[in-house]
């Protein structure tokens, strides 16, 4: 809670400064008037208390948030008491004392929207729907929409995340024993081969070769990827596989379109809507690329068609916007990109398994067939 420094006289007459702590000025003029001091001036105090770094709340806490707050308004509640459940309902100390500063700041009399944006722990997606659903007095509505909305990109996340966990596990395990065939039995196997002296087979001077660069450049090949990945994630920027592009480009378009449906649902118009929703893409650019277009007089349906997106997502935006349904237009591209996405996915996770199993028997078929080989050669010679 701020600090306010304050100037008067008490109940004696005598000229009083000093310090006291509030959440508004007008709190803190009620609270010195209670001791008797009558105040002549107050004002915030510069000293500014040392505060942590706030941090993005997770999407899991800002679909209850928003899912729970609209409840307890639809049943009556004010917005401070159910402010305070929420508080009390958490145990996480960084969600419950993010609640209480959004708190003491509406109690303070700060509307809704800007003590969210103020906590700096709330997306702004968020506080920017809050403050259209403040404006056009349908609060509930928003908060139950967004929650609709964010409650879709968390599914979005989760779908990734379970069609890749397969392919992932796979590709570890298969570089583990490759790497460990290569690294440790197959040196200990290269001087018994060179005590021949005979020709090698082509599978096993291959191999050989594998094994002494790996044991050569292997781990400063393996310190560089690991150099790039903290530097991309340093960055923000996601590493994403070829065979997964189309995918993540439909899942986009689904989160995307959804939003901007939902935003528009919102009272907020589009040239923000669309600034607004861009974060949730990597390539942001072309959707404020399309804002710049759309506020200089273009057509949405022609600023996605300028943009190179899929023609069936513009022939949808465009039947929307003249027919001037275009909320419900945008809804539907979002629902048919998930659909398409969800089709692929499956598609990727039902190919992918067999695809794996192949690539890692081969990998170490060669390997044993290369380690064999001259091993049934030195047996024919003892014959």
């Amino acid at each position: 809670m701020p600090h306010f420094n304050y100037t008067g006289y008490d109940g004696r007459g005598k000229q009083t400064r000093g310090s006291v702590e509030a959440s508004s000025s007008m709190q803190a003029v009620e609270r010195l008037t209670e001791r008797g001091i009558v105040v002549v001036d107050v004002s915030q105090s510069e000293e500014k208390a040392v505060r942590q770094k706030v941090r993005l709340m997770p999407l899991e806490t800002h679909i209850m948030f928003c899912r729970s707050l609209a409840s307890y308004l639809r049943s009556g509640l004010p917005l401070a008491d159910a402010l305070k459940i929420l508080g009390k309902q958490s145990r996480d100390r960084r969600i419950t004392a993010a609640f209480s500063e959004v708190l003491t700041a509406v109690e303070g009399g700060k509307k809704f929207h800007a003590a969210l944006a103020d906590s700096g722990a709330f997306r702004e997606t968020l506080w920017r729907v809050v403050e259209s659903g403040e404006q056009s007095g349908s609060l509930i509505v928003v908060l139950e929409q967004i929650a609709r909305q964010f409650r879709m990109e968390d599914s979005l996340r989760r779908r990734i995340k379970s069609a890749m966990t397969y392919p992932v596990v796979m590709i570890v395990v298969g570089v583990g024993v490759v790497a460990f065939l290569l690294s440790y039995v197959v040196p200990k196997l290269a001087a018994m081969f060179e005590d021949v002296g005979q020709i090698l087979p082509l599978p096993t001077r291959i191999l050989l070769a594998l094994s002494r660069f790996l044991n050569t450049f292997g781990l400063p090949i393996l310190t560089a990827m690991l150099v790039f990945w903290l530097i991309q994630r340093r960055r923000g920027k996601k590493i994403t596989l070829p065979f997964m592009r189309a995918i993540r480009e439909r899942l986009t378009l689904a989160l995307v379109m959804s939003h901007l449906s939902t935003l528009l649902k919102s009272g907020i118009p589009l040239v923000q809507a669309l600034r607004m929703a861009s974060s949730m893409d990597t390539r942001s650019q072309r959707w404020l690329d399309i804002a710049d277009l759309v506020k200089a007089g273009h057509r949405f349906d022609r600023a996605l068609e300028k943009q190179g997106f899929p023609e069936e997502v513009v022939y949808i935006v465009r039947v929307g916007e003249m027919g001037g349904d275009l909320v419900e237009s945008l809804s539907n591209v979002g629902q048919n990109n998930w659909e398409i996405a969800q089709t692929q996915m499956e598609r990727l996770a039902t190919l992918m398994e067999p695809a794996m199993v192949l690539i890692l028997g081969f990998a170490v078929g060669f390997i044993v067939l290369a380690i064999l080989l001259p091993i049934f050669n030195m047996s024919g010679m003892v014959k």
